[in-house]
């Protein structure tokens, strides 16, 4: 899910799509990192705060609005806390992170800057979020702009949504996101070396029952991104 947007909170729901909503708290932190980020290109490095031990982990999990999260996933999920080059704070599996890492280099070295924008978040949290958007916005507001706790893939740890950063400029608004064809041109083509597929492509939104989003990243593990890549499937074709 990306952060939510302030043109979210303004009424203009048009563009965003409930994968990406995020809470309110969230989008204030990152308006202040924003002020802070004018000229953040060479201050880019990724730090690792803390952890807890690895222990097995299913890259497979299938979520969506359909499939639940397993009752007893998140107990079992290691997560490492680490910071962006805003100085946000994310959570995140280890595996998912260290190839994220891997992916943001290559494209470093590119002269393409990306940084995560929104990541792991808990089924609690995601509880408190469809609470405070019933009392705020109302129930239909919230049935279709907010993720059903237990039904959303930043539950598990391993996705990844982005944000850009062009010029200095932080690139995090969804219809900004979309036009950066270029961009995304040159990044797609290199998930699948690092484990990763684009959750939801352009096309196929009748199949994962979320539209187009450019920035949202899957890792599944580098020989299941190819069979995936290669065979031109969603996870829900793949899963099947």
């Amino acid at each position: 899910m990306k952060a939510f947007k302030k043109k979210l909170l303004i009424g203009a729901l048009s563009a965003m799509v409930c994968c990406s909503f995020t809470y309110e708290a969230e989008a204030a932190s990152y308006q202040g990192a924003t002020n802070q980020a004018k000229d953040i290109t060479k201050q880019d490095d990724f730090k690792t705060i803390s952890g807890n031990k690895h222990t097995a982990v299913d890259y497979l999990v299938f979520v969506n609005k359909t499939h639940k999260l397993p009752d007893d996933y998140e107990a079992k999920l290691p997560l490492i806390t680490v910071k962006n080059s805003f100085g946000r704070e994310f959570q995140i599996e280890p595996e998912t992170y260290r190839h994220f890492e891997q992916l943001r280099t290559v494209l470093k070295q590119k002269a393409i800057q990306i940084e995560l924008d929104s990541v792991y978040r808990s089924v609690a949290r995601q509880k408190e979020i469809a609470a405070e958007f019933t009392q705020k916005y109302g129930a239909d507001y919230v049935k279709k702009y907010v993720a059903v706790p237990g039904y959303s893939e930043h539950h598990t740890g391993l996705a990844v949504d982005i944000c850009l950063v062009v010029d200095g400029k932080i690139i995090d608004d969804n219809d900004e996101m979309i036009a950066q064809k270029e961009i995304f041109a040159q990044i797609h083509p290199l998930l699948t070396e690092y484990g990763f597929i684009l959750r939801y492509p352009q096309g196929k939104d009748n199949i994962t029952g979320y539209s187009y989003e450019p920035w949202h990243f899957r890792y599944v593990g580098k020989e299941t991104a190819k069979k995936i890549n290669d065979a031109g499937l969603t996870m829900e074709e793949y899963m099947k």
